[in-house]
């Protein structure tokens, strides 16, 4: 089963960070539900993992708190589906049945927290603290890129070329000589790139170019 991505009415990344909970404990879910609104965070609760992948995930900063043992795909396989997808979502597990081997797979795994049953509930609202704010970050960095990739689509195939030449290092006489160009026309060109992808500085587009991988030798 495919989870669905975040809607294109959210693709701004507005809107207040969200709690997912997946717990087949009815009233442990409920309760955890509970315990994230008393301090402000909103939270939806799930009763297996197949619920939330038919669920729509906002594109906000959010976490799932989920638990090891669930019917049909068990928190592990959840978290590698997840992967799988490309859907990366911070994770703290629970469980009332945790090991070590267990402990270790799921960190690896890249989860953000293990907790065992019975846990003082502040250890876990400080996990979700963690969690939020990583994700929040995480998100702030692809509105960048996604912005930077769309100035640098509105460059010509020319500019794209002097840019990439020129932010290898290559003075504007030797990007001509590469190109082609007259050395004046090389200079209009950076002049239209830096303006394009409103770059203050040369050192900025060079960022900015590392940034994009648009750099020669670059993936």
């Amino acid at each position: 089963m495919t989870a669905r991505k975040p809607s294109p009415q959210n693709a701004a990344g507005l809107g207040e960070p969200i709690v997912f909970v997946v717990d087949d404990d009815e009233s442990f879910r409920e309760a955890l539900g509970r315990l994230f609104r008393s301090v402000g965070l909103r939270a939806e609760v799930f009763a297996s993992a197949s619920e939330l992948l038919r669920s729509n995930l906002p594109h906000v900063a959010s976490c799932l708190v989920l638990d090891v043992r669930l019917p049909g795909l068990s928190g592990l396989d959840f978290q590698a589906e997840l992967a799988k997808q490309n859907i990366a979502i911070p994770i703290i597990f629970i469980t009332g049945h945790g090991d070590i081997p267990m402990t270790v797979k799921a960190m690896k795994a890249g989860a953000i927290e293990f907790l065992t049953k019975p846990f003082r509930e502040q250890d876990l609202l400080d996990a979700v603290r963690i969690a939020l704010e990583r994700d929040g970050k995480r998100r702030e960095e692809e509105n960048a890129i996604s912005a930077l990739r769309a100035r640098y689509d509105s460059l010509s195939p020319r500019e794209r070329e002097v840019m990439s030449l020129v932010t290898a290092g290559l003075m504007n006489k030797q990007v001509a000589a590469e190109t082609g160009l007259a050395e004046i026309t090389v200079k209009i060109h950076r002049a239209h790139i830096m303006k394009k992808m409103s770059a203050r500085s040369f050192a900025e587009l060079v960022r900015m170019a590392e940034m994009l991988g648009s750099r020669p030798g670059s993936p």
